[in-house]
């Protein structure tokens, strides 16, 4: 067994033995992605796990170790740690935990310490905990994101973004239920393949997999059928997690529903331009404006091969460049506001308003000043700028009851189909038709 190493400031680091002999306990938020991401972990040598544990008992045990007025998020991802090492599943002795990092001003960056002060008093204290961030705050010998590593997370949250774009306009219309989810599992597996093999990551191979997998998608046989159309935004957890917004997706889907969750590029592109946007600001050397600059130029060229791929699929709406979706907000909202979702998060919701998603569920964790500002506080605006926003903003906490939330969502939905069925007798509707090769086709009705 290895033996535990401590750093000078008494932190338990986890090392290169532990390496060879630990599995790794993940939480999970966006399963698509994160599954691409744990498949390049395990090819590097990591043994690990993604947590899909999804019960109220999370939440109790996460209410155990962390202070209720702490972010819901946090308390979540706790809890489920906890909830996991307690479960007799795995050996305590060759488990440890792996926790983002993000060095930004949301408390997420102090979620790691939160974890371990929550694991010392659960009697888990040599149960070392992993830090995942790009700002260099703590090290692990036994741990080390590569440039190889990167790159191919980086591919691995492009294609995420790609398969949950496409499964959520598919899915629900599909006449052979369950072929979307069939088509996620069966590129997973053929890209965690490519990228074990070096290769999957290049903007080439990028085009030819997004390509291909678009086209999988189109041969899918749907039907035509009008549904409300439901955007989801919100605070990044609560909005991804079906953990952290109590199934939200597969609710509104049972309530016939198309949903539609802007992609986790948008928020990389975001925090990336933040930097500039410090720099702008607050000034900043010239060599570290450049590597930025090289990074954010990276991240563009590969949203501009996911939009222009997709968008030769023409059965398919993509989602707008960041440039656009940042320009939404010049005048509405400033630049400043970059703390958690920030500005990002009202130009989000422009975005879904103006592509004919203009239902929308602002999740958000009670409590979270960020998407209160910028979120809940900026409903009114974004009314007065498009008219036909309908949004509800939704409080994620453990005290707030699902019922309560699903009611509240609910409403929001009867005045969305009331909307819907008003159009019916507008004369002014617009038909894009799919795919003439395929055997029955959607269509999607937006006023002019």
């Amino acid at each position: 067994m290895a033996e535990l190493c401590y750093n000078k400031e008494g932190r338990l680091i986890f090392t290169k033995e532990m390496k060879k002999e630990y599995t790794i306990l993940l939480p999970m938020m966006l399963p698509i992605h994160f599954k691409l991401i744990q498949n390049t972990l395990e090819h590097y040598g990591y043994k690990t796990e993604l947590l899909e544990t999804n019960c109220p008992e999370i939440a109790t045990e996460g209410l155990k170790y962390v202070h209720n007025d702490t972010c819901y998020p946090a308390i979540l991802v706790i809890g489920q740690f906890i909830h996991a090492l307690k479960s007799g599943k795995y050996d305590l002795n060759k488990t440890a935990l792996m926790i983002t990092q993000t060095g930004g001003g949301c408390r997420a960056s102090n979620y790691i310490h939160l974890l371990r002060k929550a694991l010392r008093k659960a009697g888990f204290e040599k149960i070392p905990v992993i830090s995942l961030n790009l700002s260099g705050f703590e090290k692990n010998s036994g741990f080390k994101v590569t440039i190889p590593i990167l790159k191919r997370m980086v591919a691995g949250l492009v294609y995420g973004d790609t398969l949950m774009l496409l499964k959520n306009q598919t899915k629900p219309f599909e006449v052979n239920k369950g072929e979307s989810l069939r088509l996620i599992d069966k590129w997973t597996e053929k890209l965690t393949k490519q990228l074990n093999e070096g290769l999957g990551s290049s903007i080439k191979d990028l085009k030819n997999n997004l390509n291909e997998i678009a086209a999988d998608f189109s041969n899918i046989k749907v039907k035509k059928e009008r549904k409300v159309k439901v955007g989801i935004v919100g605070e990044i957890y609560v909005k991804y997690s079906s953990l952290g917004n109590n199934n939200l997706e597969e609710f509104l889907e049972n309530q016939g529903c198309e949903i539609c969750v802007p992609g986790i590029l948008n928020f990389m592109l975001f925090k990336i331009d933040n930097r500039l946007e410090d720099i702008k600001l607050y000034g900043g050397s010239w060599l570290k404006k450049h590597i930025i600059l090289v990074l954010l130029n990276y991240f563009k060229k590969i949203e501009k091969v996911l939009i222009k791929t997709i968008s030769k699929h023409s059965n398919f709406e993509v989602p707008k460049p960041y440039e656009e979706i940042k320009a939404l907000v010049d005048g509405v909202i400033g630049y400043g506001n970059k703390m958690g979702e920030g500005w990002l998060l009202t130009a989000e919701m422009l975005e879904l308003c103006g592509s004919n998603y203009e239902n929308i569920v602002c999740t958000q964790p009670f409590g979270c000043l960020p998407n209160h500002i910028c979120g809940k506080g900026m409903i009114h605006k974004i009314k007065e700028i498009n008219s036909k926003a309908n949004i509800v903003a939704i409080d994620y906490d453990p005290g707030s009851p699902k019922v309560n939330q699903e009611n509240r969502i609910k409403l929001m939905l009867s005045i969305a189909k009331e909307n819907l069925n008003n159009t019916m007798e507008d004369p002014k509707i617009n038909i894009s038709k799919r795919s003439t090769n395929q055997v029955i086709s959607k269509y999607s009705i937006s006023h002019q």
